[in-house]
């Protein structure tokens, strides 16, 4: 695997596009406004719905956050999901940016178990904004090649491997009220 033509392209905020769990991703640097903007225009997402961060584990997502906004009763369940396919909504920290939470006060998170997604956060050193690879409202996209065919020229790197077994997006819970938002 590349990497450092990753890396390149994740340090000059271009897009990325991944397989996660069920489906290919698109991403960027979620400290990149600039990055995370072109990847909403290009989806034509609205800044209002959010978006999840994938990491390889917990310690790159913590700075996005509030851990100590976790009760400590509730700490088994937010980490014995991960990691796998589920994505958490936690309290975002306080420097979270709105182009992240879109403007709610928790964030989504995912340390993934798919072993291509970890392998490069991993590379990067940075969790990354994990998006499904489609235009909003469409079906996803299931393959590098389809994600070449879709996007061309708007993905800065794209990586060459297979999506995992999901049949379907990861849930997404609320572990703190045990709320189901996406099964």
């Amino acid at each position: 695997m590349n990497w450092q033509a990753a890396k390149e392209a994740f340090a000059q905020g271009e897009l990325l596009a991944y397989p996660t769990e069920a489906v290919f991703g698109l991403g960027c640097d979620p400290r990149n406004e600039k990055a995370v903007m072109k990847l909403l225009e290009l989806k034509q997402r609205p800044l209002s719905k959010g978006l999840i961060l994938v990491a390889a584990d917990y310690s790159q997502l913590v700075s996005y956050v509030a851990d100590l906004k976790i009760p400590q009763d509730k700490r088994f369940a937010v980490f014995s999901q991960w990691p796998g396919p589920v994505t958490l909504v936690l309290p975002a920290a306080e420097h979270t940016p709105a182009w992240l939470t879109g403007g709610r006060s928790q964030i989504a998170v995912r340390v993934t178990a798919h072993e291509p997604t970890r392998q490069l956060c991993k590379a990067l050193g940075s969790a990354i904004v994990s998006t499904s690879a489609n235009l909003s409202g469409e079906p996803s996209l299931c393959s590098a090649a389809e994600v070449r065919a879709a996007f061309a020229d708007n993905i800065g790197w794209v990586m060459d491997a297979d999506v995992g077994a999901a049949t379907r997006p990861t849930k997404i819970i609320d572990p703190l009220t045990q709320a189901t938002l996406r099964a």
